[in-house]
């Protein structure tokens, strides 16, 4: 984890240097300022230093132990079992799809939405009870 606090703190400094030269740069050969880069880039700098500083706190209310990938290990040394998942299963891709649906309504028209809600609702009961019935019941 230490690791990955001293990459993302590298990272916030050159994005916020880039921050700076980008908008220094744009005054002089514009004469304006070029608001949405700006921002853009300084926002970066900021999302890296809030994922690093949060990574250091919660490595210092660990104790501050180094994990097995800062020292001479590979990440999945240390990688629990987090649970089961079905990799033949179709309900993700419904889901994603009657998303897709309903963020086209949003866009296009909103009659599309409600073709897209009950075909995401349909998919989550699905994927839910994906192990209730049939060859893999539990």
């Amino acid at each position: 984890m230490k690791a990955n606090v001293v990459i993302l703190t590298i990272l916030a400094s050159f994005f916020f240097l880039a921050a700076v030269v980008y908008t220094v740069w744009n005054l002089l050969a514009t004469g304006q300022l070029e608001i949405v880069g700006s921002v853009a880039i300084l926002l970066s700098a900021i999302l890296a230093a809030f994922i690093g500083f949060f990574l250091n706190l919660v490595n210092k209310s660990q104790g501050g132990i180094l994990l097995p990938e800062d020292r001479d290990a590979d990440i999945d040394d240390a990688d629990p079992e987090l649970g089961h998942f079905s990799p033949w299963s179709w309900w993700p891709f419904m889901i994603g799809l009657g998303l897709f649906l309903v963020f086209l309504g949003m866009a296009v028209g909103f009659w599309i939405i409600f073709i897209g809600v009950p075909f995401v609702l349909i998919a989550i009961v699905g994927w839910t009870y994906e192990y209730y019935r049939g060859n893999f019941a539990r």
